[in-house]
């Protein structure tokens, strides 16, 4: 039986509403994934990331495996066990991150060897490895190990890495032994139509419980992105979970939702909030701006987490200033909650038919940003 279940669809549009079944609880879709790299979202208690609304979380198998060690995670119980978090993970491949160190890097078919960014000691990841550290870390739903390109790209490389990755999902396939995992499958192609569909026709052919589009979020315009979701969730079967890798905009994920993708994840909304960078309802607000070092109006008057029902614009921006611990924390607590905000209001959308409603009032509320 299909641990994925569409449980509601749009009217107008592909967007649906699911549910992934998993050893530890449901997750309702679209859902929005903070990102814990090596078993924290940073600055947030377990606690506190269930009070938010957060259903699961994404580790990093890459981290994982260089600090602590993903045999001594396993040792002490598995990651859940570990980082004291009962509710589903997923762990990325680890591919991402190693194809981004550039020169310390060497790719062939067996994998992908890399000095280490901590100690510069010498690593061997293959699809196998890869396979055997998310198995010890015990997450919920694991990925296939791929090549991650650089954009630009060209054709020919393109092609190559596509065949590489394939050849990499078929070995991850048959490593991966653990039952009560879900293994999604990634799907690249760079910006090419042709590769892209070659991709994921032949990842589909493999067949995994869930497909992943990888790739994007690297440079390209919003518009070449979502041309690429547009291809490749043509080609995904319909009764399985859709992914989008590193996509995290509010406007990525309305539009990513209003063509059907089921999952996002990315760390725009806690590398942001480190930042200054915090999300409203009528667009973005940089809290170190001079203009509300008086101002006693919360982040955003629309807001009830609990940041903005207690603190003013004006602490927060002379916490931010004056470089206090507590300023990423607070202005953290708002955007994760911001984006679980902004999942609750398009599953109400898509329960009531109205995807294409909430996005024209969704943008509508952005022109005010200037007026603010």
């Amino acid at each position: 039986m299909s641990p994925f279940k569409i449980e509601k669809k749009d009217i107008a549009t592909p967007a649906r509403i699911g549910k992934i079944e998993t050893s530890h609880g449901d997750i309702q879709t679209p859902a929005f994934i903070p990102v814990g790299t090596v078993g924290s979202v940073k600055t947030l208690t377990p606690k506190e990331l269930l009070d938010l609304g957060v259903a699961l979380i994404i580790g990093n198998a890459y981290h994982l495996y260089l600090r602590p060690g993903h045999k001594l995670v396993e040792e002490l119980g598995g990651l859940h066990r570990f980082i004291s978090w009962d509710r589903p993970i997923l762990t990325d491949s680890g591919g991402f991150q190693i194809f981004s160190m550039g020169d310390l890097t060497r790719v062939d078919d067996d994998g992908v060897r890399f000095q280490s960014h901590l100690d510069g000691s010498y690593h061997l990841f293959s699809p196998e490895v890869s396979i055997e550290i998310q198995e010890a870390l015990g997450a919920d739903i694991i990925m296939t190990f791929d090549e991650c390109l650089k954009y630009p790209s060209t054709h020919d490389y393109t092609g190559i890495s596509v065949e590489r990755t394939t050849r990499w999902a078929e070995r991850c396939r048959k490593a991966h032994k653990r039952k009560d995992q879900l293994l999604f499958g990634i799907i690249q192609g760079g910006f090419f139509k042709d590769l892209r569909e070659r991709s994921a026709r032949d990842i589909v052919e493999i067949g995994f419980d869930g497909y992943a589009i990888g790739g994007l979020s690297v440079g390209e315009t919003r518009d070449m992105m979502l041309e690429q979701t547009d291809l490749v969730t043509a080609i995904i079967p319909y009764d399985k979970p859709r992914y989008l890798m590193g996509v995290g905009t509010p406007e990525d994920i309305v539009e990513g939702v209003i063509r059907g993708i089921d999952l996002f994840d990315c760390v725009m909304p806690t590398r942001h909030a480190r930042t200054g960078y915090l999300f409203t309802s009528t667009g973005r607000l940089i809290i170190k701006n001079a203009r509300y070092a008086k101002d006693e109006r919360p982040i955003d008057p629309k807001c009830d987490c609990y940041t903005c029902r207690t603190f003013s614009r004006a602490y927060l921006r002379h916490l931010f200033m004056s470089k206090e611990i507590l300023a990423p924390r607070l202005n953290t607590i708002h955007n994760i909650y911001y984006y679980m905000a902004l999942m609750d209001s398009l599953h109400k959308a898509i329960e009531e038919g109205g995807m294409l409603k909430f996005r024209e009032a969704f943008y509508s509320s952005r022109k005010t940003e200037k007026r603010r």
